[in-house]
């Protein structure tokens, strides 16, 4: 079970740090990302950190402004969002998956767990 938290209102420019709690066991096993959708538009994948040593991976539009960190002690992944734009106003959701494999790392249906989102909203 994943549980997304975090999301607010700030202006442009600003910051905000999504967490994305885990329960269960063999967190570690897990890769786990971000997804974001806005009114009107299809789900989009944001980042996402592979099972423990497979490294962290960002959509163009995060590249530079978001960074992803799991924390497996505490069974959390972070998602610090940096510089943000209107654009980035969205819903972002959580999700993950044991059995992920590198090319379907930005497909929303390669994850089986999904958090109940978080909503960021930015205002100009």
């Amino acid at each position: 079970q994943l549980q997304a938290s975090g999301g607010g209102l700030v202006q442009a420019g600003g910051s905000l740090r999504l967490s994305c709690a885990a329960s269960g066991r063999a967190f570690s096993t897990y890769s786990v990302a971000w997804f974001r959708q806005a009114p009107g538009k299809e789900c989009e994948f944001v980042a996402a950190t592979r099972r423990s040593g497979g490294g962290t991976f960002y959509a163009d539009s995060a590249k530079g402004r978001f960074t992803i960190s799991r924390y497996n002690a505490r069974n959390t992944v972070d998602l610090q969002l940096s510089s943000l734009k209107v654009e980035d106003t969205a819903v972002y959701f959580c999700a993950a998956s044991q059995t992920l494999i590198l090319s379907s790392m930005t497909l929303a249906t390669a994850y089986g767990y999904w958090g109940q989102g978080t909503q960021v909203t930015v205002s100009s």
